[in-house]
């Protein structure tokens, strides 16, 4: 009986692996399928300029980003940080935050690090330019429906980790149509401090998204995070949230009052002692 049961389990275990992989909320089936009408690495050097064009582009919007990060202890909040600010213009041209809320950070079992900090800014709405190909591992893995639209998939991974910097690692769907990235899966590397009790920082697993912004651009618009983090002292059930909204481009017909001052440059406010727009 025992050559048999061997058997029989390597052939289960041969089922298991040719099965297709399990499809996420909105994805289809992963298939292999080439590119039509275009090689590999052509189809890279495409999408990877477009999304140069689409990180020159965004530098040009103002938007309202909110960051919600929670520990849960089986499935109940134990510590939260929060913050809702709008990235603006000052009268040099230069990037800035105006924070709108931001309540007392109740969090204990984890820090918000600037590492942490830089991800959500600058790593989370992940780009993949023409300028950072050279650093990237990219490897193709055939076609996949996202929705209502048509992706090509690929993998990405550092081709080396240099000392102070920080990289992306994970999977990328580009739309077949406009070539740009509609969706991010994976998360930024390497985790620091590992293996140190008082100094470990480690870094989560996150989905982002993109919507279509003025009919040409794909902008992040969601994040989502829902991990854990396997510190020396034990896991820590993460969940996160980030919403990029009211993207605008910067122009020079609207001026905004905050506070009874005006704040040139600057996006579109809301109610509730946000900025007051009104037009010159």
């Amino acid at each position: 009986m025992r050559p048999f049961m061997i058997r029989l389990l390597s052939v289960l275990v041969l089922c298991v692996l040719s099965l297709p992989l399990v499809a996420q909320e909105g994805e289809g089936v992963l298939n292999g399928t080439p590119p039509k009408g275009i090689s590999v690495d052509e189809l890279i050097q495409r999408f990877a300029s477009k999304e140069k064009e689409f990180k020159v582009a965004r530098e040009q919007y103002t938007w309202t980003q909110s960051v919600k990060v929670q520990t849960l202890e089986g499935s109940s909040v134990d510590g939260e940080y929060q913050q809702v600010f709008d990235v603006l213009f000052d009268d040099k041209g230069k990037r800035v935050q105006l924070v709108r809320f931001a309540p007392q950070n109740t969090l204990t079992r984890i820090q918000m690090t600037k590492e942490d900090l830089d991800d959500i800014e600058k790593r989370m709405p992940f780009t993949m330019t023409i300028d950072d190909l050279p650093l990237y591992n990219v490897k193709y893995l055939g076609q996949q429906q996202e929705d209502e639209l048509n992706c090509y998939v690929f993998d990405l991974s550092p081709k080396k980790i240099d000392k102070g910097q920080r990289y992306f690692d994970g999977r990328i769907w580009v739309d077949d149509h406009d070539f740009q990235i509609v969706k991010t899966y994976g998360k930024n590397v390497p985790d620091l401090g590992k293996a140190k009790k008082d100094n470990e920082n480690l870094f989560p697993r996150f989905t982002t998204w993109r919507e279509q912004i003025d009919g040409k651009y794909w902008f992040p618009t969601y994040t989502k995070v829902d991990d854990n983090l396997h510190f020396v002292m034990g896991d820590v059930h993460i969940r996160q949230v980030v919403r990029y909204e009211n993207y605008r481009r910067f122009g020079s017909k609207t001026r905004i009052i905050y506070q009874g001052q005006e704040i040139k440059h600057a996006s579109e406010g809301e109610k509730n002692g946000t900025p007051k727009e009104e037009q010159k």
